[in-house]
């Protein structure tokens, strides 16, 4: 009876290989936009005061703030870095939405993410935003192993829901609450290293994986080389 489910198991995941390259897709759709978007943040392409030499650069406040170490990162090579960095996300962006170079051009980008992470977020711990309730933070299952940055988490939760429920009680007797919360939900923002984090691993995965069968540049150019190939083999 187990062979018989286990074959059958094997041949369900056989005929599912089809698909295989649709996460490699998803990932890339869900990658490409926030590169994009992050490097053309740090270049200078809406100045229109600016040169065409001088657009194709990093932003002068982007590049002060990878400079200066009392409110910025304080790395040194600003300049370069600042440029690396923007059109790494901008073009690796790019190349991800079409997976073009898709393994190429994860390595960059895995770069970045990892500078980010350390530079930026570490200190913020791990979420992006506060957990406010310390019985559904993801940190409540590091706490049963006894991890003490687990418990700080979680007292962290207690704290910001406090000031939460602070700032909502504010604006429901002084301001407009219908207004301002018809967007959606006032949060407490952590800044950590989650978002960072999270896209480096996706990255990793496409390094490993590729663009995608069917779904990517890199699968029809690596058809062409081998068709090529077998042609010049005969």
């Amino acid at each position: 009876m187990l062979t018989y489910l286990y074959n059958n198991y094997q041949k369900l995941i056989h005929k599912t290989q089809c698909l295989d390259g649709l996460p490699s897709l998803l990932i890339r759709l869900i990658l490409a936009p926030v590169m994009i978007v992050a490097g053309y943040s740090k270049l200078n392409l809406n100045n229109p005061q600016a040169s065409f030499f001088e657009r194709l650069q990093a932003d002068p406040n982007v590049v002060a703030w990878f400079a200066n170490s009392e409110w910025g990162l304080g790395l040194p090579f600003p300049d370069m870095l600042a440029f690396m960095a923007a059109w790494s996300e901008f073009l690796g962006g790019w190349l991800l939405f079409f997976g073009l170079l898709t393994r190429l051009v994860s390595i960059p980008l895995m770069i970045t993410m990892l500078v980010a992470a350390t530079t930026v977020h570490l200190e913020n711990g791990w979420f992006a935003v506060a957990p406010t309730n310390p019985d559904t933070s993801a940190a409540k299952v590091f706490a049963w192993f006894g991890f003490e940055s687990a418990e700080e988490s979680l007292q962290n939760s207690i704290e910001a829901k406090e000031r939460l429920d602070r700032i909502n009680q504010i604006v429901a007797e002084n301001g407009l609450p219908e207004y301002l919360f018809e967007k959606g939900n006032i949060v407490i923002l952590n800044n950590g290293i989650e978002f960072s984090a999270t896209y480096f691993v996706l990255l990793l995965v496409l390094f490993f994986v590729g663009g995608g069968r069917y779904v990517s540049v890199d699968y029809w150019l690596s058809k062409l080389r081998l068709k090529a190939k077998l042609e010049q083999s005969r």
